[in-house]
């Protein structure tokens, strides 16, 4: 009786082994076995030796969880495969998640056995951990395309995230959480909203001869009206085969101007034609740059902050995420581009000296001294040898100029100006008041030798320090000190940091808002994003 017993616990045995023949890892009891206890579906138990050829990041998830599959929910299952499939809402591309074969594989789910299973749970925690990297961080690093920005790299644990949000079933809601969280950066996804429903049309490039001026007759007006038609700009579609600039077009070309960062006075020359003639694709690639770019910027940019849009040429000042003010700049030219970072301002100095920088000693001084030696003079500069030494300008010798300090002494009139806000970054650069104060009534400003130059920077200077100390530190304080044209060095206790940023792109009240691309950043970005 014992023997037949044992031989039939042996049929059994072989039969269910034969039934599980492709199921490596079928659970041979219940404690092997994850169950969700509200939907009863279970996850399997995932062998040690499969995980060994996993990252050491996946191992862990995988660890966190008993080694059993994660992904064995069909609520977060789902929930993932809608994140990858709509992360070009957010400047990403579904197919470098394997969206296409995620799908292929989740619509024969039951299908698969054990083995076809548990790889399948381990593309989706690959590709959760890679969408997520790229949701907080951006999918490139801008260390590796940029020599002059300077951003820390921004690092996050997914881990025990991952755990919290399988368990509690809210994937959705953890990757909402990894997204920029900057007011600028929805404002911007909701550009690409408002672009996608504008209908698909080729234009063709529109090409100006001269300026075109209210009233003025061409036939170019007509493609004019119609690219600005497209753009919801001109509504008034009865005249649109005229070629006359009417006023109404004329409101049309302002109001489009005041969209592309441009002078708004109504006149139709080449910026006004260039902003035109991008395309619906062009503009969706600048946007998915920029949305790249906001990935790149901190995740917390403080109580108190100056940030600067380099392409838009303006500098907000906000505390409490309100703006209390916002001031025009100029920046450094394309060819000596104004470096993206971030720091903490550290102290103002009034009636500053000016220390000539390398770069301009070698670009501008030497080349303009050789040519006249009143250079100095004019420009009331002097000169000082290694030793501190005054040196006479009869006495310079333009061949070793490099080895030489020049320094511009204080004045209204002084290239920093009345004001300079220091902050320590690498590239000597800072922001300042000018003495070429009418740059800032300029269309186009990338005209200094890269710092950033402020309209009205005594203003901001007192805003920030009747912040510290509004007894203390008023109009009446900071003209005192400016008469007496001594430099003076005021330091602050409390925090301000600083952002030198760049995007070329937002949107506001539901219409789309662009600025040039002065730096010529956007398509190269873009390119690499799609490669």
């Amino acid at each position: 009786m014992l023997l037949k017993h044992y031989f039939l616990c042996i049929s059994v045995f072989l039969i269910l082994s034969c039934n599980n023949k492709n199921n490596t890892f079928a659970a041979s009891d219940d404690d092997a076995l994850l169950k969700d206890q509200e939907t009863e579906e279970i996850a399997r138990p995932i062998s040690e030796s499969l995980l060994q050829g996993k990252s050491d990041s996946v191992q862990l998830y995988y660890h966190l969880f008993q080694n059993k599959e994660i992904w064995y929910s069909n609520a977060n299952r789902k929930a993932l495969l809608l994140e990858i499939e709509n992360c070009g809402k957010d400047g990403l591309f579904p197919k470098d998640y394997e969206f296409t074969k995620l799908s292929e594989l989740e619509k024969k789910r039951y299908e698969l056995n054990d083995d076809e299973s548990i790889a399948y749970d381990f593309l989706l925690t690959e590709m959760f951990e890679k969408l997520a990297h790229h949701l907080h961080g951006g999918k490139l690093n801008p260390k590796k395309i940029y020599d002059d920005w300077d951003l820390n790299p921004k690092k996050i644990t997914l881990s025990k995230k991952l755990e919290k949000a399988i368990t509690e079933k809210k994937v959705t809601q953890l990757f909402d959480s990894l997204k920029p969280q900057h007011y600028v950066y929805s404002t911007i996804k909701k550009s690409l909203e408002l672009l996608n429903a504008f209908p698909d049309i080729n234009f063709k490039k529109i090409q100006l001869a001269k300026k075109i001026e209210l009233n003025d007759t061409v036939d170019v007006m007509v493609n004019i009206k119609k690219r600005l038609a497209y753009w919801n700009d001109y509504k008034q579609k009865d005249s649109i085969i005229t070629a006359v600039y009417d006023s109404v077009t004329y409101l049309a070309v302002k109001k489009f101007q005041n969209r592309h960062g441009l002078t708004a006075d109504g006149v139709i020359g080449n910026g006004t034609i260039k902003a035109l003639n991008y395309s619906k694709s062009e503009r969706k690639e600048q946007i998915f740059a920029n949305l790249e770019r906001w990935k790149w910027f901190p995740d917390d940019f403080g109580d108190t902050y100056l940030i600067a849009n380099l392409p838009e040429y303006k500098v907000y000042y906000v505390v409490h995420k309100d703006t209390l003010s916002v001031h025009n700049i100029v920046v450094g030219k394309p060819s000596r581009k104004t470096p993206v970072l971030t720091s903490k301002l550290s102290n103002f100095v009034f009636n500053p000296t000016w220390t000539v920088p390398p770069t301009i000693i070698k670009e501008d001084l030497t080349p303009s001294a050789s040519k006249n030696i009143e250079y100095f003079q004019r420009n009331r500069i002097t000169i000082f040898n290694k030793s501190g030494d005054v040196i006479e300008p009869s006495d310079w010798n333009p061949e070793k100029a490099k080895t030489f300090r020049y320094v511009q002494t204080s004045g209204y009139n002084n290239s920093l100006g009345l004001v300079k806000f220091n902050f320590p970054n690498r590239h000597m650069v800072y922001l300042h008041d000018t003495n070429h104060r009418d740059y800032f009534s300029r269309e186009f400003r990338a005209l200094s030798s890269g710092c950033v130059r402020i309209e009205n920077p005594l203003k901001l200077a007192e805003d920030i320090l009747a912040k510290e100390d509004a007894k203390k530190w008023n109009k009446t304080e900071i003209d005192s000190i400016l008469s007496k044209k001594n430099s003076r060095i005021v330091n602050l206790d409390s925090t301000v940091n600083i952002f030198l940023l760049y995007w070329t792109n937002w949107s506001k009240d539901n219409q789309l808002y662009f600025c040039n691309d002065v730096y010529d950043y956007d398509k190269k970005l873009f390119e690499l994003l799609r490669n």
